[in-house]
């Protein structure tokens, strides 16, 4: 029963709302997700991607934020909800902001190229900048198009830093996080941040879960952002 009830406490992660703006031109910037230190792995630009990926993960994990699913209004692209709120798919986008991919503009431009790839238990009718990103549904599928889709093992070693991993909590509840560079000696496995209750966390839960999706991506952003559709400011939620 308890994990039922914990079940649905998460699955505001995957579920979370938010309605369209009236006007894309008025969204509200929400503050950056708090100001990174000065220096870091994250910034060293003779790492891999990966490896800065996963130092960026290791990063956020330093943060305070509470978990909260609510939707906001946020500017795009680099839109982000309030830096002390956020569930397990804003601390992913938050980590790879920090490398330099903005998954909120990546994901919103491929469902403007193929909106019907992606699940329509949301009730949308159009792409929604402000929500769609925060979706663990759409960013499994935003993952499974775009990112080297790596195979499901259970073997510690097969999940190397930086990688992204989703997983199906119970009965279809979906949570994601990102591998680090941390290890479990005991267990011989990487440790993840992810934000599962109580804000980003490092912790050995690799295999905590039933494990659905495991990817390598290092993000395609474009020069200029593409400009949003004004027919998105009459999408319902």
């Amino acid at each position: 029963m308890f994990r039922g009830l914990f079940c649905v406490f998460l699955s505001l992660c995957a579920v979370a709302g938010a309605p369209a703006l009236a006007d894309p031109a008025k969204a509200v910037s929400a503050p950056p997700a708090a100001a990174v230190k000065p220096k870091g792995d994250w910034l060293n630009a003779k790492l891999s991607f990966a490896t800065r990926l996963a130092a960026a993960a290791e990063e956020r994990s330093h943060h305070h934020v509470v978990y909260d699913g609510t939707g906001y209004p946020i500017s795009y692209p680099m839109g982000d909800v309030p830096a002390g709120k956020g569930t397990c798919t804003d601390e992913v986008i938050r980590a790879y902001r920090l490398v330099g991919v903005d998954l909120q503009q990546e994901v919103h431009e491929d469902m403007l190229r193929n909106f019907a790839a992606y699940p329509h238990k949301f009730g949308l009718k159009a792409p929604d900048p402000n929500i769609d990103h925060r979706r663990v549904w759409n960013l499994l599928t935003f993952f499974l198009r775009n990112a080297d889709a790596l195979p499901i093992t259970d073997d510690g070693k097969d999940y190397k830093p930086g990688d992204v991993i989703v997983w199906d909590l119970d009965n279809y509840q979906l949570h994601i996080g990102l591998v680090t560079r941390k290890w479990s000696k005991k267990h011989k496995r990487p440790l993840i941040m992810h934000n599962i209750s109580s804000g980003p966390h490092i912790e050995d839960k690799l295999f905590e879960y039933k494990i659905i999706g495991h990817f390598r991506y290092q993000g395609g952003l474009k020069p200029e952002p593409t400009p949003i559709p004004p027919d998105l400011s009459a999408a319902a939620p």
